[in-house]
């Protein structure tokens, strides 16, 4: 059975997230150089909705594979998005290329319909469950995640 552990970076999604970090710090920076003209409330209320902001983008900042023995994992940054598939559950896996318009991060997508779990590039590993589902899981290791898969499932 073969182990396998993979993470990418997603340098870009680092650089957005430090450019809205630095705008954020100096819109707070800015406001409390002013008098206070708002309550204190509404104050708290914006600061809470610029930390959840930085999690998230903090939070799909890697994109980390994973195979044991008994599943293929992906979890993004520190682990609050994840998902994991049964091998059993995999009928196929092959390599593509995602369009530049399907984006980074959790994408759901109508046409053709499928799950992408992408943080960076445009390649992937294409599996399809037994249920006829789709997922695409970008990374920067095609080859090594693609003949993973295929010796977990035995292919």
């Amino acid at each position: 059975m073969t182990s396998y552990k993979h993470t990418q970076i997603g340098y870009l999604m680092i650089i957005i997230t430090l450019a809205v970090l630095i705008l954020f710090a100096w819109a707070q920076y800015t406001v409390r150089s002013e008098p206070p003209s708002v309550d204190s409330g509404a104050n708290f209320l914006v600061t809470a909705i610029m930390v959840l902001i930085l999690f998230t983008l903090s939070s799909v900042t890697t994109l980390t594979v994973s195979i044991d023995e008994k599943y293929l994992k992906i979890k993004f940054g520190y682990g609050i998005f994840r998902k994991k598939f049964l091998l059993n559950d995999i009928a196929s896996v092959k390599q593509v290329k995602n369009h530049w318009y399907y984006g980074w991060g959790m994408r759901f997508w109508f046409w053709p319909r499928m799950c992408i779990y992408n943080v960076s590039g445009f390649d992937a590993v294409e599996i399809i469950l037994k249920n006829g589902k789709i997922y695409r899981i970008g990374t920067n290791d095609q080859n090594g995640l693609e003949t993973a898969i295929k010796q977990s499932i035995n292919i």
